[in-house]
């Protein structure tokens, strides 16, 4: 362990940056911004400056501080979110259910416009209404308008493709568009009442609906007015377990912050409308009020990130002195974002909610990653899990797949695969897992804290030698997992291996740690296969395509950029394939000539 930092105001200069606290270890503990960098590194290593608990902790553990300068404040602050996404710094305020929540979706712009369910935001024209953090009420509410509300289902791409109608139209919960010619103006008044009622406005069109009721049953039109009874018992049940909390139209998510004898709570309340829609809590242990504005701000940036529903209003328990923030997310939603203190009688008793709902909030004592620490005799809890798994078929194609679990959920987007064309026809594991862990090493942050390998001693042995050569990075915790007595995947028997031991770890069978990590290695197993089939079957289907007249390599690369599969290449028509780079008028001809030619083949 190195000697405890020595500040000097004179190394670091007074101008607009990020600073990355370490460790002894070399492992970045905090991350934080600074409009002048030297006068905010002096507040932390000035005597009897009054610092919180937390900020003693980090100060005894801070060994070395490296600065990034910016431009400006604005740049700081973006690249400080970032820097903490990606390392998760232990005294950072990081938020753990940063996950998005679902919302409806209503692409207006279409012809006839779909109502789907989806995580994310995308300023394509649609509307969204939202959030809701359970996705199963969410889709059961979906389910319930679809009964009443029979709106297109399909993706774009089946609506422009289907040939005859779906299940949906013959079950009565779709009008069929996509191959019937519907009443677009009908079609659009059955919109404008979904849109009502997700917009909150669901008085006025119980009242629509009761009026054409008692017109169509005036008419003895008995059916329609069943139609419309049947609207509204939909609308009645979507909406009875919302409460109008503001009689106004307007969204905003109240912030409230609340301390307890085990940390800092914060209570989020969704307003949709005018009405409650739903809330959220989140904990951070051993934290107090008097790191309040921290938490806000850094809750703020990281929770409405790229993609988020953002209202145009966000209450928070004080007043925010960084302008910047509100700049920053009015980017991200397209439009103005105002960060207030309450001031109406209606907006300070939410807050008083929110607040009774982060008081309430506790931490999750009994995670997993808490008793994989623990089982594992582990130095930290591992909050980021990395598991391997080397694959190939008869010696071709050597991989090795690596899936990522944040906070026990897998981290789709963090999945990789390693191709090594060097050990082709060699079927050696252990060098393609020592490869592997070099070129890890290579890609930088965010390191693991638990790498996990598919493979007994031999596979440990190989990951743990090749990092014993990067000495700088030598930081990670490692472990295999084998095939017990059975030999087969899965069994209760699956035997855990850590380094310096010669037994495997006393986990018992059927716990939830083993179980755990066996679903890790079943699906960084999993994984590598699927990518290996899939790279197999590109292969193959690459040769087919450009064994065809006109179609070259590069030509074919250019045909899977853009359609993707090869089924899709063949229901092409010639204006997608005129559309593609590169190709002309007698090129595309032939291109299409080529493909039908293919199809007609595969058919036959």
């Amino acid at each position: 362990m190195s000697d405890k930092f020595k500040f000097f105001a004179a190394d670091y200069p007074d101008s607009p940056g990020v600073y990355l606290m370490k460790n002894g270890r070399g492992r970045i503990i905090y991350v934080g911004k600074a409009k002048r960098l030297r006068r905010r590194l002096a507040s932390y290593f000035q005597k009897n400056t009054g610092h919180t608990p937390k900020t003693k902790a980090l100060v005894a553990n801070v060994r070395t501080v490296d600065i990034l300068l910016t431009a400006t404040e604005k740049e700081a602050l973006l690249l400080e979110n970032g820097l903490i996404k990606k390392h998760r710094p232990r005294y950072n305020v990081v938020l753990k259910d940063d996950k998005q929540y679902v919302l409806f979706r209503l692409d207006k712009k279409s012809e006839f416009p779909r109502l789907s369910v989806t995580r994310k935001v995308v300023r394509d024209g649609s509307v969204y209404f939202g959030p809701f953090t359970s996705a199963a009420a969410a889709r059961a509410t979906r389910k319930l308008l679809a009964k009443v509300f029979p709106l297109r289902k399909c993706t774009d791409h089946a609506f422009r493709n289907r040939v005859r109608p779906c299940l949906y139209h013959d079950i009565h919960q779709c009008f069929a568009p996509c191959v019937k010619d519907v009443d677009k103006k009908m079609y659009m008044d059955q919109v404008r009442r979904v849109e009502m009622l997700l917009s909150g406005k669901s008085g006025d069109l119980i009242a629509r609906l009761e009026k054409k009721m008692a017109a169509a049953s005036q008419e003895m039109e008995f059916e329609k007015a069943a139609e419309y009874r049947d609207q509204i018992r939909a609308v009645k049940k979507t909406v009875e377990g919302q409460v109008a909390v503001i009689h106004d139209n307007r969204d905003r998510d109240i912030l409230g912050l609340g301390e307890n004898e085990n940390g800092l709570g914060l209570g989020l309340l969704f307003v949709r409308q005018g009405r409650l829609l739903d809330q959220k809590q989140f904990f951070w242990p051993g934290l107090t009020l008097d790191e309040g504005p921290e938490v806000i701000e850094s809750f703020l940036l990281q929770f409405y990130g790229a993609g988020r529903y953002i209202p145009s209003v966000l209450i928070a328990p004080h007043e925010l002195e960084d302008e910047t923030l509100s700049e920053v997310l009015a980017e991200r939603r397209g439009g103005a974002v105002r960060i207030t203190i309450p001031h109406t009688t209606q907006e300070k008793q939410l807050l008083d909610i929110a607040r009774t709902v982060a008081r309430q909030a506790k931490e999750r004592k009994d995670t997993i990653s808490v008793r994989l620490q623990k089982v594992l005799k582990l130095a930290e809890e591992p909050l980021r899990i990395e598991c391997v798994d080397a694959s190939h078929l008869g010696g071709t194609g050597m991989r090795v797949g690596q899936v990522v679990f944040e906070e026990g959920r897998r981290n789709k987007e963090a999945s990789r695969v390693y191709s090594f064309p060097e050990l082709e026809g060699t079927s050696d594991d252990y060098a393609a897992l020592a490869s592997w862990a070099k070129r890890r090493v290579e890609s930088g942050p965010p390191w693991p804290d638990l790498v996990l390998i598919d493979g007994g001693r031999g596979q440990l042995s190989a990951v743990e030698g090749a990092l014993s050569e990067c000495v700088d990075e030598m930081c990670w915790e490692l472990a295999s997992i084998a095939k017990g007595p059975s030999r087969r995947a899965g069994e209760l028997e699956d035997l855990i291996f850590r380094p310096g031991r010669k037994n495997p770890m006393p986990l018992k069978g059927g716990s939830a740690e083993l179980l755990f990590l066996q679903k890790v290695r079943d699906t960084a197993h999993n994984f590598v296969l699927g990518r290996q089939r899939k790279a197999r079957k590109k292969a193959v289907l690459s040769s087919e395509l450009t064994s065809l007249p006109g179609i070259g390599p590069k030509t074919a690369r250019t045909l899977w950029d853009k359609f993707g599969s090869l089924d899709a290449m063949l229901e092409a028509d010639i204006s997608d394939i005129r559309s593609l780079p590169g190709v002309g008028k007698k090129k595309d001809e032939q291109i299409h000539s080529a493909l039908l030619g293919l199809k007609k083949a595969r058919s036959s």
